[in-house]
């Protein structure tokens, strides 16, 4: 005969195990929740149709789309100029070097690691040496699940590139990616966009100003100094063109001069 002692217990026992499946349930449905978010995230930064698809604001349509990070082929940007080759290594992987941002917001100094990303510095110290970046606008900002500015397109709304490619370099620099497959991209950082394919990466970059989660596939070459990332800070705070989550920032940014120098 069971007593009302050993019923209690059995009672207790039965409503702990259905709080555990509950519990379990819980965290099973969090998991594939988070795992969701990160992957919608993760189509959107890349660049433009064509050449750069993830990160690209061509209309107000577009920019009420979910962001898009990675797609298009390689080297498939849409810029009318001919292809060119990955210009040759000049640059002292061994060095260091500062690539410095003068927008009409303020000064953004960018330190990079050209130790880890030597053919990204080296690409950025070629195009800035041409004056390529000079008085372009930052086309696209982010405000919602990932937090960042991008720039670098001479076409100033995310389809443009310099007619050729360069390969991801340090990708393993964050980290391991975990269950969600992502990374913390910290603020402060600044990495290369791509079109969602390895070595796709060009001339279009983003500025991280609040830590993001993102696939380990963008190459990270950079991190602003305080000064530069208030500035972008600053603008993010502006929002949005429009009031959505993800187009052409309403304070407008232009990149007035872009030097890379070395240390």
């Amino acid at each position: 005969m069971v007593t009302s002692d050993q019923r209690r217990r059995q009672l207790a026992r039965e409503k702990f195990e259905r709080q555990q499946r509950r519990r379990e349930e819980a965290r099973k449905k969090a998991k594939r929740r988070n795992t969701i978010i990160i992957a919608s995230v993760a189509v959107a930064l890349v660049l433009g149709a064509g050449a750069y698809t993830n990160f690209r604001t061509e209309s107000a349509a577009d920019a009420k789309k979910p962001i898009e990070f990675p797609s298009a082929s390689p080297g498939a940007d849409s810029s009318p100029e001919p292809k060119a080759d990955e210009p040759k290594m000049a640059i002292d992987a061994k060095a260091k070097y500062t690539m410095a941002l003068t927008t009409n917001h303020g000064a953004v100094s960018i330190a990079m690691d050209a130790a880890k990303t030597p053919r990204t510095v080296n690409s950025f110290k070629h195009l800035a040496d041409k004056k390529y970046f000079d008085n372009t606008k930052c086309h696209r900002l982010t405000t919602q699940g990932i937090f960042v500015l991008q720039c670098g397109d001479p076409k100033g709304d995310g389809t443009g590139g310099p007619g050729y490619t360069i390969p991801d370099e340090n990708l393993g620099a964050l980290g391991k990616a975990g269950a969600d497959g992502a990374v913390t991209y910290p603020a402060g950082t600044v990495a290369m966009a791509n079109t969602g394919q390895p070595g796709t990466g060009g001339s279009q970059f983003f500025l991280v100003y609040k830590d993001t989660k993102l696939p380990p596939q963008y190459t990270p070459f950079g991190t602003m100094d305080a000064a530069g990332l208030k500035v972008v800070q600053d603008v993010a705070k502006g929002g949005v063109a429009g009031g959505t989550q993800d187009g052409a920032p309403k304070k407008a940014v232009t990149m007035e001069k872009a030097t890379v120098s070395k240390a």
